[in-house]
């Protein structure tokens, strides 16, 4: 076989990946600007005084808690020891846990569109191959994603990146980060039951 026949049909697939990585990099980028504006909007006096005008609704507040501290996925917000707080102010635990659960999930929208800005990025790498594998059948993507989406620690906003980028249907995206959040608060709200008897 030609040498030069077998890289220029190689080229495609490098050119391909190429531009994947430099969508994912410009997405990431464009994320990265948007936690900068949002850590500055957040500070702003105007936007406190909203903040604390929700110390009264707890609901609402875990939900747009949970919703901002999923969306900046640059910079990872330790936000669980909060939302037990929340739940120890309520006589209904729980609904904070279904609120919260909403809004980490909406908030880890982020980490999937930029992985479906750079969707094929990840395109040949053993990695790549062992993720798409387990994500292209619906059952295991949805065991694979509630497993990783459960447990209180950062590691999702990579799955959920990967997730995008391997271009992971939002039908099964949505409702497996979503149990998988109410599975891990609706704990915390059983915790804190137990805790306040």
């Amino acid at each position: 076989m030609d040498p030069d026949e077998n890289a220029s049909s190689e080229s495609p697939v490098v050119e391909r990946r190429t531009r994947s990585w430099v969508r994912l990099g410009a997405a990431l980028l464009a994320l990265l600007a948007l936690n900068v504006l949002a850590y500055w909007v957040i500070g702003l006096p105007a936007v406190q005084e909203f903040f604390q005008g929700l110390e009264g609704s707890v609901f609402i507040g875990s939900f747009l808690l949970a919703f901002f501290t999923n969306f900046t996925v640059a910079v990872p917000i330790p936000y669980n020891p909060i939302v037990l707080q929340m739940m120890e102010t309520t006589s209904m635990p729980w609904l904070v846990a279904i609120t919260t659960a909403a809004g980490a999930t909406l908030g880890e929208t982020s980490g999937y569109l930029a992985g479906r800005a750079g969707k094929g990025t990840f395109e040949g790498t053993k990695f790549a191959n062992w993720m798409a594998k387990q994500l292209a059948h619906p059952v295991r993507a949805f065991v694979v994603l509630f497993l990783v989406s459960a447990p209180p620690f950062p590691a999702f906003d990579v799955a959920g990146v990967v997730s995008g980028a391997l271009g992971v249907p939002v039908k099964i995206f949505y409702p497996a980060v979503f149990l998988g959040r109410l599975t891990r608060f609706l704990l915390f709200a059983a915790f804190t039951i137990w805790v306040t008897k």
